[in-house]
């Protein structure tokens, strides 16, 4: 990759290593040039600019990107669509991350213009918060960096999510004179609350005496379970204390005893059988963090910790509030990284009125109506839901799109425009809803792909709160338009939607470059539906 001046002559094709404001010309870093660029460049005056080249050996950012995401991504990860060289990964279940840092640290040190950040392994994660971003620094990488990243990469992936696994699980507690029934009622609510924030059961609940026959008793007349738990009224002070003999006693394996992790430390891990077996430490007794949240974590998963792996928890071990460093409080915490909630919201009310008596929305195209290819569309998307506003014969409009999962609001004033379906389908946003992706039912050949690059780009942190579609230098549909802007748009009136409001926030508008006309192709006369219906032409292709 060559990177600097560039005469205007060498210009086409470049990539734009800095933002550009002169006259009515507002390009950002990273346009790729085109010839109209170029010419209204020249017509201000301008004799150079400041560009990336890409030679024959370099990766486009995104391409990079999206090929070093894919392969790294294993089972339960969504990628999402790339966007200025980066693509951002998330948890598609609740679970663990389970990561190979050895082969996540090979990727990393491929090359320096290819990077991959990630939470730290084991980490809990639910659907949707972001797990990891791929990042190609800046605009190209070696194609043969990433062709390595993706032979590094290669077999199982180094990035994955092992969901949490219905566990039942049985606890015994024992006893010794002058313990309160009200201190073991509190260590079964506890324990129940830890299992099913899960997804398990607690299924049986028993108590003994403090004593190596009671105990060994108490095991073998519980009922089977994926996992058995044992808090003792003392805590265990030997591999020859009550617990571990008893668990012996029971046929059982002690595998390990203690922990370097602050508190937890006297966790015992042992087995009895197949069935996996803890002794817990008393710090168990509290809803607070510890050592034993992060194996019963790894149990759930479906990745338990061996001897060794208890061994190394060290690192980050170190949980206790001490006056120096105190565990963060409710709301002091920065909020997880997530994956946009973006709801599709498609217009199908008009009345097609330069079509006549046809429905146009309703009119088939090989045997699938107009407008479920743009639902078809949002649904294969990254949208997390999709909202159809009806209006004009709602009823077929409906029944046209029978069984598929969407949700209808229908707007009997879609006499007044536009505007009206608008406000009608916002009010109908869910309220944890970040954005809303306005689509038209008479654009059939808007990809979900071109959906899930909007969703991608949309950042309002970094001011790209509305994202818009551009091919060929014009901007097309859908609109992803940020939360902030929802009271305006519900506040226009008219038939020409909430495109009006894109000059007055100029600053907040992230323009997207897709290579798919399709954003610029609505069918709304008879002679374009014809055009659509019509079979490619053979003797134009190639």
């Amino acid at each position: 990759m060559q990177f600097g001046p560039v005469t205007l002559d060498d210009a086409e094709g470049a990539i734009l290593a800095h933002s550009l404001r002169l006259g009515s010309v507002s390009f950002k870093k990273g346009r790729r040039l085109s010839a109209a660029d170029v010419a209204a460049l020249r017509d201000l005056g301008v004799a150079s600019v400041v560009a990336a080249t890409l030679g024959p050996d370099d990766l486009g950012e995104d391409e990079a990107a999206s090929r070093v995401a894919a392969a790294v991504a294993g089972p339960n990860v969504t990628v999402a669509a790339a966007f200025t060289g980066r693509v951002n990964l998330f948890a598609a279940a609740r679970g663990l991350l389970c990561l190979d840092p050895s082969r996540v640290d090979a990727i990393n040190l491929l090359d320096e213009s290819v990077t991959i950040a990630t939470l730290p392994d084991f980490t809990p994660v639910e659907p949707g918060q972001m797990l990891a971003t791929v990042k190609i620094i800046p605009f190209a990488a070696p194609t043969a960096c990433v062709a390595q990243a993706e032979r590094v990469a290669a077999g199982t992936p180094p990035l994955r999510v092992a969901p949490f696994r219905p566990l039942s699980v049985g606890l015994i507690q024992t006893r010794l004179p002058g313990v309160k029934d009200s201190v073991l009622d509190k260590t079964v609510a506890v324990t129940r609350d830890r299992v099913e924030a899960l997804g398990g059961t607690l299924i049986a609940e028993t108590r003994c005496d403090h004593d190596e026959a009671a105990l060994t008793a108490g095991i073998r007349s519980l009922p089977p379970a994926d996992l058995l738990l044992i808090a003792g009224a003392s805590a265990i002070t030997d591999r020859r204390d009550v617990l571990p003999a008893a668990i012996e006693r029971a046929g059982g394996v002690v595998e390990h005893f203690g922990m370097p992790v602050d508190p937890g430390n006297l966790l015992l891990l042992a087995r009895i059988g197949a069935t996996p077996v803890l002794g817990l430490p008393g710090c168990a007794r509290s809803p607070k963090l510890n050592g034993f949240d992060w194996v019963l974590q790894r149990i759930a998963a479906g990745v338990p910790p061996t001897k060794a792996d208890v061994m190394r928890m060290g690192v980050g071990g170190l949980l206790a509030e001490i006056p120096s460093r105190p565990l963060p409080r409710s709301g002091d915490a920065p909020e997880t990284p997530r994956a946009p909630r973006v709801t599709a919201l498609v217009l199908a009310a008009g009345r097609s009125s330069r079509m006549g008596d046809t429905n146009k929305l309703l009119a088939e195209v090989d045997g699938t109506p107009l407008l479920a290819r743009a639902v078809d569309a949002a649904l294969a998307s990254q949208a997390a839901n999709v909202i159809v506003v009806t209006g004009h014969q709602g009823e077929r409009v409906a029944a046209a799109l029978s069984g598929k999962p969407v949700t209808f609001v229908h707007n009997p004033d879609f006499g007044e425009g536009l505007s009206r379906s608008l406000r009608a389908g916002l009010a109908a946003v869910p309220g944890e809803s970040d954005a809303v992706l306005v689509c038209l039912g008479d654009m059939p050949r808007v990809a979900s792909g071109i959906i899930d690059r909007l969703i991608a780009a949309y950042s309002p942190t970094e001011g790209r709160a509305v994202c818009i579609p551009t091919a060929h230098g014009k901007q097309g549909n859908p609109v992803l338009w940020d939360r902030a802007f929802f009271a305006e748009m519900a506040a226009l009136t008219g038939d020409s939607g909430a495109k009006r409001l894109i000059g007055r926030h100029a600053d907040r508008v992230c323009e997207v470059p897709v290579d798919d006309a399709g954003i610029l192709y609505d069918v709304d006369t008879p002679e374009l539906l014809a055009q659509f219906r019509a079979p490619p032409d053979p003797s134009s292709a190639g």
